[in-house]
């Protein structure tokens, strides 16, 4: 099983899109919806997990588990209600994210220095949604430390959690490397549920040593599949041929396409670069590709340099 990340900011419904036709990706997580005080409308649910109205699946027919961000069980309960009736291939609760302006605002990684409010808010919601609707939960190994890990482990499972994602860091590592896969294995030896090893693969050999280390079959990939779209495909199948350059431009094409049909005009050559930045790291031509075109902010223009044709009207 290889999951893919969400990635607030960059791995959205657009990027969901065009990595899921590569292949090898067997089930997607939404970036996170941010619950506070209130019972969110179906648009906003729509608008971060768009398809939601296509049975829950990506064009290429990838399943997509939405995710839920928040700290209060009755909200989080009643809202998870709402979703579930708009198909999500499942629910998934995060306990993980490590960014300070939600950390401040008691979401995300801060929690897990409260394993008893990550039990009513997991119980809450695993109540509030029907029993075929899958509900897991994506956690660090910790806020600080990761002294707390086994005991919110334990809080999520006990309280409905039907899957573990764990990022192999703790929120004050943030994403430096290394990932301490070696901890995951502790959770899902205590744990009777299927376990999700994340964090820092970004190679089939990075795979094979993450599963060694944390005993889990199951990948969640990140910047890793941003980086270099044919990773699940070469996780899969050590014989299977990269991904080429120019097998890849066609799908950069398609997901600029995208990107002009759903986002502000003065953004949509950052989105380009952004993933073109992340590629890099792989592709030599990204490389030359991105030095060129990284002062070009005009959407038509960028289309030119980078396609070498404007786009199709």
């Amino acid at each position: 099983m290889i999951l893919l990340a969400p990635m607030e900011g960059l791995l959205d419904h657009m990027l969901r899109d065009v990595l899921t036709r590569v292949g090898g990706i067997d089930r997607c997580v939404s970036e996170f919806i941010r619950i506070t005080d209130m019972l969110l409308p179906n648009r906003v649910f729509t608008r971060i997990v768009p398809e939601l109205l296509a049975g829950g699946r990506t064009p290429a027919g990838v399943p997509v588990r939405a995710q839920l961000l928040g700290s209060d069980p009755v909200c989080m309960a009643e809202n998870a209600a709402r979703l579930a009736e708009l198909g999500p291939e499942g629910i998934d609760l995060n306990f993980g994210c490590p960014a300070k302006c939600v950390n401040l605002h008691r979401g995300g990684a801060v929690l897990l220095d409260e394993p008893e409010l990550i039990a009513r808010i997991v119980a809450a919601v695993r109540r509030a949604v029907p029993a075929h609707v899958p509900v897991s939960a994506k956690m660090r190994l910790g806020y600080l430390d990761d002294s707390r890990t086994l005991e919110c482990a334990h809080a999520m499972v006990g309280a409905g959690a039907a899957e573990l994602v764990i990022h192999a860091r703790t929120k004050a590592d943030g994403y430096k490397p290394p990932a301490y896969w070696d901890r995951i294995a502790a959770v899902r030896e205590a744990v009777d549920v299927p376990v999700v090893a994340n964090g820092e693969v970004w190679t089939a050999a990075d795979a094979r040593a993450c599963k060694a280390q944390s005993g889990c079959e199951a990948l969640m990939l990140g910047r890793g599949m941003v980086a270099d779209p044919g990773l699940a495909l070469a996780i899969r199948s050590p014989d299977a041929a990269p991904l080429a350059w120019a097998q890849l431009l066609p799908l950069m094409q398609d997901f600029f396409a995208i990107v002009r049909t759903h986002i502000a005009t003065r953004h949509q050559a950052g989105r380009l670069k952004q993933w073109l930045h992340y590629l890099r790291r792989r592709y030599p031509e990204a490389e030359e590709a991105y030095l060129r075109v990284r002062t070009i902010n005009a959407p038509d223009e960028l289309q030119v340099a980078l396609f070498g044709a404007p786009a199709l009207s």
